[in-house]
């Protein structure tokens, strides 16, 4: 439950939330702070520093181990983007080689396949239109396999049939490792991790700031927006449907282009 809505909420909002939070969290230690800064001792806050310095480092470790974990995440699915797009352009110039009327059904279809590919990831958090989507895509599917299946069993030695079967294939299984890739997210536990060692970092800040004589609201003010502005670009980057860092789409854009300007 706790993974579907941070992976099913715009990461704007999650991040207005952390935002938040991160305040309270300030608010709450500085507020601990000034309670505790009459009967602490010296040696006792350079303990609380030393502990604050500790929490930072490990969380500027966390950090770069989330961010680089979504980072591959996402090159990865541009490289699966890249591939997909490539096995259905080599299948659409192998579909023209079959007879007809084989030829001309499957060239259509591979046309339509292009861009049910587009509208599925233009499709975002709508999951209804996600659902027609891919039961579309699973029909396309089936119908350029009996294509395939037809024109296998006409001519079994057929040389243009076998390559079309065989990049057919590629382009099918393309579509499974892109909805893998798509759903290879950062392990929730990972993000909630991080959320928590932020609030007790921020929150140690604040209680450090409290045991002080002058308020330093500004310094940890702009650790608060740092902090957030890279757990956006962690999030977003793992949310390659819906966030504001997409994927790039160009390659399927360009064979959707080929295709609509090579069919007659």
């Amino acid at each position: 439950m706790a993974d579907e809505i941070l992976f099913n909420t715009a990461s704007w909002i999650i991040c207005i939330g952390l935002f938040a939070i991160l305040l309270g969290a300030l608010a709450i230690g500085r507020w601990l702070g000034r309670r505790a800064r009459a009967n602490i001792d010296e040696t006792a806050k350079s303990q609380a520093s030393n502990l604050q310095g500790a929490i930072l480092g490990l969380l500027a470790l966390l950090l770069a181990f989330t961010l680089s974990m979504a980072i591959s995440r996402y090159e990865a699915r541009k490289q699966v983007i890249v591939d997909e797009a490539n096995a259905i352009g080599t299948t659409y110039l192998r579909a023209k080689m079959l007879p007809p009327p084989q030829s001309a059904e499957a060239v259509s279809l591979l046309g339509r396949y292009v861009t049910l590919q587009l509208e599925l990831y233009n499709a975002g958090y709508d999951q209804a239109r996600l659902q027609a989507v891919n039961q579309q895509t699973t029909q396309l599917q089936r119908q350029l396999w009996s294509i395939a299946t037809t024109v296998s069993l006409e001519d079994n030695r057929s040389v243009p049939a076998g390559l079309f079967v065989q990049t057919l294939n590629d382009t099918i299984d393309f579509d499974a490792k892109r909805n893998a890739a798509f759903q290879n997210r950062v392990p929730g536990v990972v993000i909630w991790l991080l959320f928590g060692v932020a609030a007790l970092a921020v929150g140690l800040v604040g209680y450090n700031d409290g045991l002080g004589t002058r308020r330093h609201f500004i310094g940890a003010l702009v650790i608060i927006v740092l902090l957030v502005a890279i757990i956006w670009v962690t999030i977003d980057l793992d949310l390659a449907q819906y966030g504001l860092i997409r994927v790039n789409q160009q390659s399927m854009l360009n064979l959707q282009d080929f295709i609509a300007r090579d069919m007659p």
